[in-house]
């Protein structure tokens, strides 16, 4: 269309006079694939063939003293006077302008018209030149919605697309993107993909880009942790794959992103899972055989050789009733019975071996779906019965410590490793999570058990006291000080030393205890002689390290020395199955102190303990009960016997989660009103951390009534 009317305006340049169009330059005109006419006193007063053509007219006169705007739609004459007016009829290239027009027939075409100043019969006029643009306007107008249903689909998918410039920056995302990192929409454009990643994945990430910009080749996903902008972490997996231009040349990066926590962390549990499954059916003392529907045997562990006789390599993939075996034959009978019912079957056999008895179980094999694939045969030596509940009954505890649950079992896995490992261990938790005890079970399970335990509260002290106690003085070293003192490290050479509550020594302290960890020597206060000890060195604290380190309130190096080895104790609302143990445990000790013959706690008690946050954790536990061995005059402890806090505290709950329909300011005094301002209980009320709660304090400027 443009070269068609450069050579217009070529022609016109050289021709135009417009004295006549009925000469050789009329001809040209008339045959032009131009729409051609002339508008004089805002009139047609002259229009070419292929104008007629364009609009379904035969003759020139359904233009001829016509306007422009008779030919226009309606809804775009205003428009098309605004733009005929303002065009700029003296340059070389005219000006141009889109509207709708109607044809002959009624139909609705696309016009686009140049306008250009020129002489008509000695009479200034305009000469217009027109194009049908309609199939382009259709072309754009399918353009514009396929982009439009393809935008509402990218934004339905739930995987997050996005596109990032060379710089790292995003350019363009969908909504499932914007989910995902939790950036609103006008942050995450132009933000650099850096600033949503941990430190330890940036060259990962840079790199998998950086490779696929070097080969060309997409890479069809690998998976790393983003940070959101609530802080929250998830896992997510990552297609990349190249942006070019119609030139070929990479200009960005088109980012597809899936968030897999859920995945992942369900992959785990699953590879766990499995992995215990394998480990306790390999190592299972019981003979475990599987067949399918046709009595082959189809798996088997090792323990069947020990009490069978057969190994598993052996049975496998024979029918059961061709394996050869020495005892009678109730396996074979109970099997059977079980394809043929469906149904569990118990048995005990005797004589199955000299001096051995055994239980035979038989249970139906069921697949993924519950369907029914085959039997499952189990058989346990008796005779080790007591070894194993009595195995079970000491993981009920480890040392002093009490509980069951999956944590505790991982936790007291762990304090068994550490016990004869001389490496420094910091145990972390919350107030009452027993972080005391986990450093006495890691000095009572090693060599250094039968040297001294040493506990320090480094909280309990002024900097001058504490660094006196733990590290000596001489005599005259400051006033008060009439004589040499031994420090605690001296005290617990050989043994072991426990820095409780280490997140509250000043950074003087934290020097010279980094030196002790480092090279196992020290200066006693007013004394510059080296002192040398063999010390274990176990710290606890309910602090954040981590987040003191990055406010500059902790030496990072003192904290990377002390984490050699780290222990979370989990707090007592996380495992909630421990609480009927500890119960016990705390009713046993309180029936003898007391001398009350109390058989326990009601069913009331025990719900509302397992309904409650515990804020203080397994020592309000012990003081709750504690209290109500005190209160109580009957057999059993009730509702009324427990402190009201925690009688309470279900309403309180349901108090706050009624209030809680944002992140407001009023559930936050609310919880700090029910704690009576203590702001680590309102924080675990709320579900935040401190750290949260403090920003949310003095975002909203809440201050503490006055009494």
């Amino acid at each position: 269309m443009d070269k068609i009317t450069n050579k217009f305006d070529i022609w016109e340049g050289e021709a135009m006079n417009c004295e006549g169009l009925k000469d050789d330059h009329g001809v040209i005109v008339d045959n032009l694939l131009v729409g051609i006419c002339i508008i004089q006193e805002g009139r047609f007063k002259y229009v070419n063939g292929h104008l007629l053509d364009m609009f379904g007219y035969d003759k020139p006169d359904a233009f001829i003293g016509k306007s422009l705007w008779d030919m226009t739609v309606s809804e775009d004459r205003s428009a098309v006077r605004s733009s005929y007016f303002k065009c700029d009829r003296h340059r070389v290239l005219p000006d141009r302008f889109t509207f709708r027009a109607r044809k002959k027939d009624n139909s609705i075409i696309w016009i686009e018209m140049g306008i250009k100043s020129v002489s008509y019969r000695g009479k200034s006029c305009d000469l217009g030149n027109m194009v049908d643009i309609t199939p382009s306007k259709m072309a754009e107008e399918a353009l514009r919605e396929s982009r439009y249903r393809y935008r509402i689909v990218l934004d339905e998918i739930e995987d997050g697309f996005g596109e990032i410039d060379l710089s790292g920056k995003v350019i363009f995302c969908n909504d499932s993107f914007i989910k995902i990192y939790g950036y609103p929409r006008d942050e995450l454009i132009g933000l650099d993909y850096r600033e949503y990643l941990d430190s330890n994945t940036v060259d990962a990430v840079y790199n998998a880009y950086n490779k696929v910009y070097v080969t060309g080749i997409p890479n069809k996903g690998f998976a790393y942790e983003i940070i959101c902008k609530n802080g929250t972490r998830k896992i997510v997996e990552n297609s990349i794959s190249l942006i070019e231009n119609s030139e070929g040349i990479p200009v960005g990066f088109r980012s597809i992103v899936r968030d897999i926590t859920a995945r992942r962390h369900a992959e785990e549990e699953l590879a766990k899972h499995r992995s215990r499954l394998a480990a306790i059916f390999s190592s299972v003392r019981d003979a475990i055989i599987t067949v399918d529907t046709n009595m082959v045997v189809i798996e088997a562990n090792k323990a069947v050789k020990t009490l069978c006789g057969m190994s598993a390599e052996y049975i496998i993939g024979k029918v059961f009733t061709a394996v050869p075996n020495h005892c009678n034959k109730s396996c074979y009978r109970l099997i059977k019975e079980t394809l043929e019912r469906k149904t569990t079957i118990k048995e005990y056999r005797i004589e199955c071996g000299p001096r051995q008895v055994v239980v035979v179980n038989s249970s139906p094999l069921l697949d993924q779906d519950g369907k029914f694939i085959g039997g499952v045969l189990v058989i346990r030596d008796i005779t080790r019965l007591n070894d194993l509940e009595k195995e079970l009954k000491e993981r009920h505890h480890f040392h002093n410590i009490i509980g069951k649950s999956i944590g505790m079992q991982e936790i007291y896995s762990l304090l068994e490793d550490l016990a004869n490992i001389e490496t420094t261990v910091l145990v972390t938790g919350e107030s009452g999570t027993g972080k005391e005890l986990a450093a006495k079970a890691i000095h009572n399970g090693g060599n250094r058990a039968f040297k001294k335990f040493v506990a320090v509260n480094c909280s309990a002290l002024a900097e001058t006291l504490l660094e006196s106690e733990l590290f000596g003085h001489v005599k005259g070293a400051f006033t008060g000080a009439i004589r040499d003192q031994e420090g605690r490290f001296k005290a617990a050479d050989g043994g072991t030393i426990l820095l409780d509550e280490i997140g509250d020594i000043s950074p003087k302290i934290q020097l010279k205890l980094l030196r002790i960890l480092q090279e196992k020597v020290f200066e006693r206060v007013g004394d510059l002689t080296p002192v040398s000890v063999d010390v274990r060195v176990i710290a606890c604290t309910n602090r954040n390290l981590a987040e003191m380190v990055r406010n500059g309130e902790f030496r990072e190096d003192l904290y990377y020395r002390l984490k050699v080895v780290e222990i979370k104790l989990p707090p007592l609302r996380e495992r909630l199955d421990d609480i009927p143990l500890l119960v016990n445990h705390f009713c046993s000790i309180l029936t003898t102190r007391f001398k009350k013959n109390i058989e326990g706690v009601s069913d009331e008690v025990l719900k509302a303990f397992m309904d409650y946050a515990w804020p203080g954790n397994i020592r309000e536990l012990e003081h709750a009960l504690e209290r109500a061995f005190i209160l109580c005059r009957d057999r059993r402890i009730m509702l009324s016997h427990l402190p009201s806090e925690i009688r309470e505290y279900s309403r309180n709950t349901k108090a706050v989660s009624k209030k809680r329909l944002d992140d407001g300011p009023e559930e936050t005094l609310l919880a700090l009103n029910k704690t009576d301002w203590n702001k680590a209980k309102a924080a675990r009320l709320l579900g935040i951390d401190r750290s949260t709660l403090y920003r949310r304090i003095q975002k909203y400027r809440i201050s503490r009534p006055t009494e």
